[in-house]
């Protein structure tokens, strides 16, 4: 490890001015801010990367999100900040360690650092008055984490944060992020016109003086850095910036469902799903849509439902443990053929779990959660993009097919930032609205094609559609009916609707070779990471190829055929799996990643699975190198 002593010490000043500035090239490069909660080391961290994006770099981003609202300060547990990984073309995944790291104190880097994120040779900044405060103990700390970053050829620059921050605020937790975005601008060449341009945005809710002095702390940490840095890195934009959006998956979400011309969003409150909310109460009600904040889960699902019934286009929003509460409403949603949608954004768990945690551990809960046959759609957008692609797809299967869509986002898309191509807006996304002409005489509410399932939507107020809705075995006339051919009957147009949807479907098309020794398959935010990793092995001469499914019930087809190409078929998700070489683990026993067993079932094929609930993205790297092992052992586990 190297120190330098940046600020005060004329030793280093004397040697930066006679020395040039060093300039370090590279496709890529991954940037954390850590700081305590509530310091803004997340705003500025999501500032650097969209102002990145604009410049026309690759970029995803990952907050890092202490479990607690107001964990202790000074604390590894309470590290909050964001991971920003940027390059000169589309940037996929957050990579795997961080090149450059920036701390607010020496606990949040410690937490970083046992975690194994960090590179070995990284540059860090951290704020140096942790090292002279007055507290006897905070010095102690301050040299104890010190000793143990010297295990590693860390760079560590000590940086004057607050010293410079009280030059313009009083309260320098309030100016240190704006500080550290201009130091990142000087060190990564940003553009400082979009920069001010981007918090001129984010404070512009705000009185003007606000916005001037968060301008003023960034300027601030860019004439700092120039006067005292002597590296810069540089990562060329080789993107176009024209036409770009740039935002999180949860901002797709709430974009995806205005431009899917949805008329209510249903909710109540809960990480990491709140966000949309957030979003759609600044623009929805531009579009005549209703935000409505339910009292609880249940009653959220209720309203969408209640909506939907009287022809609207309607969806709620939850993560993992509304889902549950919501099962018993979406169970009367299949069995009344009511079109709903529902956005769950996975978390970890189970119970309250990891609520700022990444998990893919809701898919079977998603598909067998509601009590008897519940046939409905399930689909996983796998990047930001097709978040918001997501919403006009599933309004229209849910409207077409008069069923339950459930969409599964997770933790990594909800709050990671990627730009994308600005979508041209299509009429008929907006779909049409509800058939109100009046029902010949005799037609029955479930008047099911029996080649198909499908049958008209009578909206309440039809002239001819008069009947009683009920979430008990009905017949064709909506008549409660417990006989067992009228439930046989049901129960068969009901998943007959799946069938014929399957039908439309295209096969998913393969990463890579059409054949091989491995094929890895991957659904939700995994993909990029899984790509980089499949890019890998095949620089390296390996057999490997990977399939990204989007729609999980009903499932792609073509799978089966597909899978008899490779030796050897294996997942990789983040679920819970057991390792086959752990006690009392055997082929019989062992519980297997969600996907896994999914694709096990419906295909009979031997599927292995590679899982990890770590509670943050899986890293390239990692899959990477359980892509050589399982190829050198054959494909086995």
């Amino acid at each position: 490890m190297t120190r330098a002593l940046v600020g005060d010490d004329t030793a280093v000043k004397a040697g930066l001015e006679t020395s040039r500035v060093h300039t370090i090239r590279s496709p890529q490069c991954t940037v954390e801010v850590v700081s305590d909660s509530g310091e803004g080391a997340q705003k500025c961290g999501q500032t650097f990367g969209a102002v990145s994006a604009k410049m026309g770099n690759g970029v995803w981003t990952v907050e890092i999100i202490p479990a607690e609202i107001q964990p202790p300060p000074r604390s590894p547990a309470g590290a909050s900040g964001n991971r920003i990984r940027i390059g000169e073309d589309v940037v996929t995944n957050w990579g795997d360690r961080t090149n450059v790291c920036i701390a607010f104190n020496e606990q949040v880097l410690l937490a970083r650092h046992l975690l194994d994120s960090i590179e070995d040779d990284a540059i860090i900044l951290v704020e140096n008055m942790w090292a002279t405060h007055k507290d006897e103990d905070i010095r102690a700390e301050w040299a104890a984490v010190m000793e143990k970053l010297g295990t590693r050829n860390y760079r560590i620059i000590e940086v004057p944060m607050e010293e410079e921050c009280l030059t313009i605020v009083d309260d320098p937790r309030k100016g240190k992020n704006m500080f550290v975005l201009g130091i990142l601008c000087w060190m990564f060449d940003r553009d400082m016109e979009i920069t001010r341009g981007q918090i001129a945005h984010a404070f512009r809710k705000k009185a003007p003086e606000v916005t001037q002095r968060n301008h003023d702390l960034l300027e601030l940490g860019y004439s700092w850095a120039d006067a005292n840095l002597d590296v810069r890195i540089e990562v060329r934009p080789g993107l176009s910036a024209e036409n770009t959006l740039v935002m999180n998956g949860n901002q797709a979400i709430a974009y995806g469902a205005v431009a899917a011309g949805m008329d209510l969003m249903a909710m109540y409150p809960i990480t990491p799903a709140t966000s949309v909310s957030h979003q759609l109460g600044e623009m929805f009600y531009k579009f005549g849509g209703v935000v409505h904040q339910a009292e609880d889960e249940i009653a959220a699902a209720g309203v969408a439902i209640g909506a939907s019934y009287s022809g609207k286009v309607a969806f709620t929003i939850t993560s993992g443990p509304g889902l549950a509460l919501k099962t018993e409403f979406l169970g009367l949603s299949v069995m009344t053929e009511i079109p709903l949608v529902v956005v769950n954004v996975q978390r970890g768990g189970p119970s309250t779990g990891l609520p700022t945690k990444v998990e893919q551990s809701d898919l079977l809960a998603a598909m067998f959660g509601q009590p008897g046959d519940a046939p409905h759609v399930v689909m996983a957008p796998a990047t930001i993009e097709e978040c918001f692609h997501a919403m006009i797809t599933a309004r229209r299967i849910a409207e077409t097919f008069r069923t339950l869509v459930i969409v599964m986002t997770d933790a990594n898309l909800a709050t990671g930032v990627q730009p994308f191509p600005r979508p041209t807006l299509d009429p008929a996304w907006q779909g049409s609205r509800p058939d109100m002409s009046p029902v010949p005489e005799g037609k029955p509410p479930y008047d099911w094609d029996e080649q198909t399932g499908l049958s008209r939507r009578f909206i309440p107020g039809t002239a001819g559609g008069m009947h009683t809705l009920t979430g008990l075995a009905h017949d064709e006339n909506s008549r409660v009916a417990y006989a067992s051919a009228v439930n046989q009957k049901s129960s068969t147009m009901r998943s007959r609707k799946m069938a014929v949807l399957h039908s439309t479907l295209r096969p998913p098309s393969v990463y890579g070779a059409e054949s091989g020794d491995l094929l890895v398959v991957g659904w939700g935010s995994t993909k990029g990471a899984i790509e980089e990793a499949v890019d890998r092995a095949r620089e390296e001469g390996l057999s490997a190829a990977s399939v990204h499914l989007r729609f999980l019930s009903p499932l792609e087809p073509g799978l089966k055929a597909m899978f008899s190409r490779f030796k050897k078929v294996m997942t990789v998700e983040i679920n819970y799996s057991d390792e086959p070489d752990m006690p009392y683990i055997t082929d019989e026993n062992r519980r297997r990643g969600q996907l896994a067993w999914l694709l096990r079932a419906q295909t009979l094929v031997d599927v292995d699975c590679w899982t990890r609930v770590l509670g943050e993205p899986l890293q390239p790297g990692a899959i990477h190198q359980v892509i050589r092992a399982r190829i050198s052992k054959g494909g086995v586990a």
